[in-house]
């Protein structure tokens, strides 16, 4: 079993979870992943997700680690980058 259907069986076995006890997703309970797997889309209702730039995460790491083999000081780094939504069915504005 991959990482990825890991997660979604967790996803799934949440879902279940909360309909056993009578809540509805995402009318009483929104979930949202992380990562936006590809599986994403074929739960039902469909995952909402937050989207990592991994590519710019990855050029970013290549060029500190270069820095750092190359012995060039730095001050102590704090990066952060821009991460998206991808709201699809399994969330829902709250309610009053």
């Amino acid at each position: 079993m991959t990482q990825e259907t890991r997660l979604v069986a967790v996803v799934v076995g949440a879902i279940q979870s909360a309909r056993a006890r009578g809540l509805r997703v995402p009318d009483d309970l929104s979930v949202v992943g992380f990562d936006d797997v590809e599986h994403a889309t074929i739960v039902t209702p469909a995952l909402t997700t937050v989207r990592q730039p991994l590519a710019e995460m990855g050029r970013t790491a290549v060029s500190l680690l270069m820095r750092l083999l190359e012995r060039q000081r730095f001050e102590t780094l704090h990066v952060e980058l821009a991460v998206r939504l991808g709201v699809r069915d399994s969330t829902a504005a709250p309610r009053g």
